[in-house]
């Protein structure tokens, strides 16, 4: 018999790395529970002022140690992984992408007359693919991991999901990475787009203790803003869960706003497939089930196949 979620009294709190460079730091964004950078609320609608009486926004998570065999499991999952570069595309709008000297495949048909002169000049009876084009190369991908914490997550099933993201990390160090990890709250732990350090990552996803009911909702809704400024044709989302939904709203309507949503979930214990299922349906992507951390590379392989 599925669960009820649990309706929230409260807006949830996301939380952002602190100004110190020691570590992984986060406080409530905007110093308000439910606030988002820039004064907005997790729901889009801008802050204002009331005569409501305040309430203090709870106190981030303290820090755990860390633990060193998930950088063992992190290295053997990278090592399976074979993530497929983004694809070249000559129909992309002017200005998206890099403009790069290719051989003529069958596209484009703005020719980059030195490079092919210089081909000619060593190939006197030419082929097809002697000819040098220019085409726009997708090179960069807007990618956002959300990492499922939450008190259903712990023990084997978090620290596999912390290896996950170290090991994709590795894979994603030349795309615009980002990654939120969340229970009935959520904290940005990698900006989008900022540098990314794989192990510093994977430390400081082990330093969150897995906690609280999981709101599926709410990452959703934060990831949706994150990816707001990028062109849907670069942006995805990889959900990290069980999909055990037990607080908050229906998180199917956040699903199908996003541009795409994959699901990688953890049967080893309760989850809810039929959730799962979902998600990655509405959100246009895929869903890959996993019961061990060595089943995480050739599902993420396919994940990102496409």
């Amino acid at each position: 018999m599925r669960r009820k979620p649990k309706q929230l009294t409260a807006e949830p709190t996301l939380f952002t790395p602190g100004a110190s460079g020691n570590g992984l730091v986060l406080q409530p964004s905007g110093g308000r529970r439910g606030q988002a950078p820039g004064g907005t609320r997790a729901g889009g609608a801008p802050a204002a002022f009331t005569d409501e009486t305040a309430t203090i926004a709870p106190a981030p998570p303290e820090p755990v140690d860390v633990d060193p065999e998930v950088l063992a499991r992190a290295a053997a999952i990278a090592t399976r992984l074979a993530l497929r570069r983004p694809r070249s595309d000559a129909t992309m709008r002017r200005g998206a992408g890099t403009l790069t000297s290719v051989p003529y495949a069958g596209g484009s048909d703005d020719v980059d007359l030195d490079r092919t002169l210089e081909v000619l000049a060593e190939r006197p009876v030419p082929e097809p693919e002697d000819i040098v084009v220019r085409e726009r190369m997708r090179t960069r991908r807007s990618v956002l991991l959300l990492v499922d914490l939450s008190g259903s997550m712990r023990g084997e099933r978090v620290r596999t999901a912390a290896a996950t993201v170290g090991a994709l990390a590795g894979e994603l160090a030349h795309d615009a990475l980002g990654v939120v990890a969340f229970w009935s709250d959520a904290a940005v732990v990698l900006p989008l787009g900022r540098p990314v350090r794989p192990r510093r990552l994977l430390e400081d996803l082990l330093r969150i203790p897995a906690q609280g009911l999981t709101n599926v909702a709410f990452p959703l809704q934060v990831a949706r803003r994150e990816l707001a400024a990028v062109p849907a044709r670069d942006a995805r989302v990889l959900l990290l869960s069980d999909c055990v939904h037990n607080a908050g709203p229906d998180p199917r309507p956040s699903a199908g706003a996003l541009p795409r949503l994959d699901v990688l979930l953890d049967t080893t214990g309760e989850h809810d497939l039929d959730l799962g299922r979902d998600l990655a349906r509405l959100g246009h992507g895929r869903l890959r089930t996993v019961r061990h951390h060595r089943d995480v590379a050739p599902a993420l392989t396919a994940i990102f196949r496409r």
